[in-house]
């Protein structure tokens, strides 16, 4: 601890500690679970037990620390009332009022993101206050009483690491620019793309996947895991095609493993929620959907989940949606290995319909995009796309709106599905002070901000996710474009690059893929925001469109602005794909004379302060033509598997220059506190499904999940201390 100490003594703590005045804001979902009928609550109520099952996998995922922390607190908080914890904090262990309220905020937060590390931003938090006056508080309260052997040896394992701000814990990554656990300590990037060309070659999917390294008299090992409830390499059953990859293999004079069984106690535990889920489903499509998940998370099968995740394509217009899985790779500093989620959520029928007219625009909308016929998908998939109440969402975080599955060969060819999380959007309106905006410009920002942005997040998802075909050969060698006459619109010669049979969007573009595909979503919503029949859509017309017009694009340069915030310029990282993708635009936009600017100026509290200004006269002339020609390049490089004009373009534009770095400081200085949402509980008393609801506060927060999870998790336990010793 004392090594600790001296590691903080010199450091700015602010960076990596939660403000007590962090907004926490209710999930509200109460009204629609309650129009669900009692077979439709029931089903809600197993998918919702699956989905944050899964969400402890989270925790294996995030640090070597994050599940010893939650089997810590879930001891402590759990064993007695938070209103008599707060009385031995106050009266038995002498801490003060903020004092605890720093805990009860650092244990929400920590709650909030399933571990030490923000789910946004992806950067280290530790508690504002002493380790002593911590360690107090947990030697007092009723659970040390009542198994001081087992609260001891958590603390004592976990404590230096809560504290911790060593250069290579302070954010995620490989070493020794961070700390990740989807690869054993002593890996790399370069052990990362040796075992990618491994698994493109065998065609395995990386997904559900973790890599572990070990060397053995000199020479180098690695064993791929794979997520599932099986732990044996025996077939489970004739379906079980995973069990033939199995096994030792040799690669490049390498030995290399692959193994299944990875967090198998809660794979099962997902398994058994879903199987009762199963029983009360709507439809066979649900039925189907949910058999080939329980099939994907027992054997390890990703063919298995994207048969599941065509059944749930097909099941359109369900009054519960859902999906669970190994699915997005934000966090993975590879780019390719997916962090567990899963959802359950009920279809706001008034917000809906706007979306359906969305989609029913969508295919003369496509035409619009600023490039050929030939780099879109050869026919356009009509998806479903509905604004949804979010009932439970068991991961890291909350996103405002999805685009899945993320599978390449089902979004080009068979289709993807839409969500917008309506809730999610109302709780993070409730936000009234607003940085970096002119004061003339507050008042129209405040008002319109909350619609425009869901008119953001529709096109984002259902035109940015969903337009732009990937050039591909398959098995047979077979092209799916005409390479003597389509010509790429960049240079005007013909295609020399394309994605070979095995090959994936992720694994080509591997750490560049997220943010790069969240500025061309982002970039095809404010290229097509300026179409009025869109705005028309979404109930806007004459000027109020164009004010949802200018509030979109001033929002837009605004989070350009903000996405300093989630860079590091002592390493030169980028730790948010979508405030990156922000930044690339306004540095974009900055490019055209006289269009955006930053002034710096003096606050009224006597700093530092910065105003954006738009010229809003100039959107539909100057700015539509720099993002549209941005946005062709990113297409057509995306679609052409061109990754190294890609990577030069987009390292052009996420470059901070020493102006910029400036701008940071002070940027890091205004930023404020990320909402935190305190989520409900769903439980079933006398035979009946129940929506429990808590408190807006760090309370709230801390009681949902000792309500929802076990005070002692055995299973969680044992997973945790089998792989500790990879990250020593």
């Amino acid at each position: 601890e004392r090594l600790t100490l001296i590691i903080m003594a010199d450091q700015d703590l602010s960076p990596y500690t939660i403000p007590v005045d962090t907004p926490i804001s209710k999930l509200d979902c109460l009204e629609a679970f309650l129009g669900l009928s009692e077979k439709e609550k029931l089903y809600a109520y197993h998918l919702s037990k699956a989905s944050w099952e899964g969400a402890l996998i989270c925790l294996l995922q995030t640090s070597p620390e994050s599940a010893g922390i939650f089997l810590l607190f879930q001891r402590v908080f759990g064993g007695q009332s938070l209103s008599s914890l707060r009385d031995i904090a106050l009266n038995g262990c002498s801490l003060t009022e903020a004092e605890y309220n720093a805990i009860l905020v650092y244990a929400s937060a920590f709650y909030s993101n399933m571990g030490n590390y923000k789910s946004f931003g992806d950067t280290k938090f530790i508690p504002d206050i002493s380790s002593d006056k911590f360690h107090s508080l947990i030697t007092s309260c009723e659970a040390y009483k009542q198994d001081k052997q087992a609260i001891d040896n958590l603390w004592d394992i976990v404590s230096e690491k809560i504290y911790s701000l060593q250069p290579t814990e302070r954010e995620l990554g490989f070493k020794p620019e961070g700390i990740t656990t989807y690869y054993s300590g002593n890996c790399n990037s370069e052990d990362a793309e040796f075992i990618k060309d491994f698994m493109t070659e065998k065609n395995i999917s990386p997904y559900n996947t973790r890599l572990f390294k070990t060397e053995k008299d000199g020479k180098v090992e690695y064993e791929v895991r794979l997520a599932s409830a099986l732990i044996t390499d025996d077939p489970y059953s004739e379906s079980d095609t995973t069990a033939g990859i199995l096994g030792n293999h040799r690669f490049k004079d390498t030995s290399v493993t692959v193994s299944r069984g990875d967090y198998a106690p809660l794979m099962k535990r997902i398994n058994e929620e879903l199987s009762k889920a199963k029983d009360v489903a709507a439809n066979d499509n649900e039925v189907n959907m949910i058999e080939n998940y329980i099939a994907s998370f027992n054997t390890g099968s990703i063919d298995a989940h994207k048969n599941g995740s065509r059944y749930w394509i097909r099941n359109k217009g369900p009054i519960v949606e859902t999906y669970i899985g190994f699915i997005e790779s934000y966090r993975d500093p590879f780019g390719v290995r997916g962090e567990f989620e899963g959802f359950v959520a009920v279809v706001n029928k008034t917000m809906s319909r706007k979306f359906t007219k969305l989609v029913e625009s969508a295919e003369s909308l496509l035409t619009l995009l600023p490039w050929p016929k030939d780099f879109e998908k050869d026919k356009f998939l009509c998806p479903d796309f509905t604004s949804l109440d979010v009932v439970s969402f068991g991961s890291s975080g909350v996103p405002a709106g999805i685009n899945i599955p993320n599978y390449d060969d089902i979004r080009q060819d068979e289709g993807f599905k839409n969500v917008s999380l309506g809730n999610v959007l109302s709780a993070a309106a409730q936000d009234k002070r607003v940085s970096f905006l002119a004061q003339e410009e507050q008042d129209l920002y405040v008002k319109l901000r909350t619609s425009a942005f869901e008119v953001q997040v529709g096109l984002h998802e259902l035109l940015g996710h969903g337009s732009g075909k990937l050039f591909k050969q398959d098995e047979s060698g077979q092209l799916n474009f005409d390479v003597s006459s389509v010509l790429n619109p960049v240079t005007n010669q013909k295609i020399t690059s394309w994605y070979g049979a095995n090959d994936t969007w992720d694994t080509v573009f591997s750490s560049l893929a997220s943010s790069y595909e969240e500025c061309r979503a982002e970039c095809v919503g404010i290229y097509l925001c300026t179409n009025r029949d869109v705005l028309s859509i979404f109930g806007f017309e004459g000027s109020a469109a164009d004010d949802i017009l200018y509030v979109n694009w001033l929002n837009m340069v605004r989070s350009g602005l903000l996405g300093l915030e989630y860079y590091t310029p002592e390493i030169s990282k980028w730790r948010q794909a979508h405030m990156q993708g922000r930044y690339v635009i306004l540095r974009v936009l900055m490019e055209c004379d006289g269009f955006v600017s930053i002034e710096e100026m003096t606050g009224n509290d006597g700093l530092p302060d910065l105003v954006v200004r738009l010229d809003r006269p100039k959107i539909e002339t100057v700015g539509v033509t720099a993002i549209g020609e941005f946005l062709k390049k990113l297409q057509v490089f995306k679609s052409t598997a061109d990754f190294t004009s890609a990577h030069a373009l987009f390292s052009h534009y996420s470059s901070v220059s020493p102006e910029h770095l400036k701008l940071r400081d002070i940027v890091l200085k205004r930023k404020m506190p990320r909402r935190m949402l305190v989520q409900p509980h769903a439980s079933i008393e006398e035979g009946e499904v129940k929506l429990t609801e808590f408190e807006s506060s760090p309370c709230g927060i801390v009681q949902s999940f000792v309500t929802r999870f076990a005070v002692i998790d055995a299973d969680l336990e044992s997973l945790w201390s089998k792989d500790r010793k990879q990250w020593k």
